[in-house]
């Protein structure tokens, strides 16, 4: 018999490429991780890694496996989702990641409605960068999260995760006079922290219309950004959602690229009565 645990071992490789990353989600040493490994080797009686100098990687049987172990750790999911759906009301944690922007406009109409829906439910909310979202997500630190991608910057499918669509929005250049994005090419750029999705959409964008940004300031939070801009500090690209009580003197001019909001979960949490709960008072349509 396979242990479940090492199989998210191997599931957890596979998406980190290495022991020490693996290691480090789990909060295990290399050594115990490898240990595992090992044994989960000898239940399945056959090569799952094999050597490539000092890195490990997925042997045929190994990449296989992975797949299998995503489906059994989907149906443990739909299984948790069905004992909850048998439970009288909704009780217990409910873990939500959450962008800055949606922790400021979308999340609070939520929160409200879900309190007063199913009031023995204990939420918690932690506030994220997306492109931290899938690892909470796959090691239970979340149960749900609100993410973004853009249309520069795509996030790859992953087999671990699921999602509901719940908006899109318009991308805007933001400056004291109205320029397009090619017009821009020569004024300092106010740019979120390197590593975020934002950051990767903004100098995508820029690049596709034929410069790169020259960075003179790095925000995070689109308040201060569109501050910096009315102080005359830059330009910048603004979400949708975060375009709300503009500074005056502050010109928003919307670009052909969209960003996409959803809803992210466990695959096989779908119908766990929290999650469908989240996503009623979201207002999401669920087909």
């Amino acid at each position: 018999m396979l242990d479940v645990r090492r199989l998210r071992l191997l599931r957890d490789l596979a998406q980190h490429g290495t022991i020490a990353a693996v290691a480090a989600a789990h909060t295990y040493t290399p050594s115990a991780v490898s240990q595992q490994l090992a044994a989960l080797e000898r239940e399945a009686g056959v090569a799952l890694l094999e050597r490539t100098g000092r890195r490990v990687a997925l042997t045929p049987a190994g990449r296989t496996l992975v797949t299998h172990a995503e489906e059994v750790l989907a149906a443990l999911e739909r299984a948790s989702a069905a004992l909850a759906a048998g439970r009288d009301g909704l009780t217990g944690p409910l873990r939500i990641g959450a962008f800055p922007t949606a922790m400021r406009t979308l999340l609070p109409p939520a929160l409200v409605a879900l309190s007063e829906a199913h009031p023995r439910l204990e939420l918690s909310v932690h506030e994220l960068d997306p492109a931290a979202v899938p690892a909470l997500l796959r090691d239970g630190t979340l149960d749900v999260a609100l993410v973004h991608d853009y249309d520069l910057v795509p996030i790859e499918p992953d087999p671990a995760l699921r999602t509901l669509p719940l908006l899109d929005e318009t991308i805007f250049v933001a400056a004291l006079t109205g320029r397009r994005l090619g017009e821009c090419r020569d004024e300092p750029w106010i740019l979120a922290s390197p590593g975020t999705l934002c950051h990767t959409m903004t100098v995508r964008a820029c690049e596709a219309a034929g410069f790169s940004p020259r960075v003179r300031h790095h925000a995070d939070d689109f308040v201060t950004v569109l501050t910096f801009v009315a102080a005359g500090q830059g330009v910048a690209l603004i979400p949708e959602l975060a375009a709300t009580d503009v500074p005056a003197g502050v010109v928003l001019t919307p670009l052909d690229t969209r960003r996409r909001t959803r809803l992210a979960f466990r695959a096989g949490a779908a119908e766990h009565p929290a999650v469908t709960a989240f996503a009623d008072a979201l207002g999401i349509t669920r087909a």
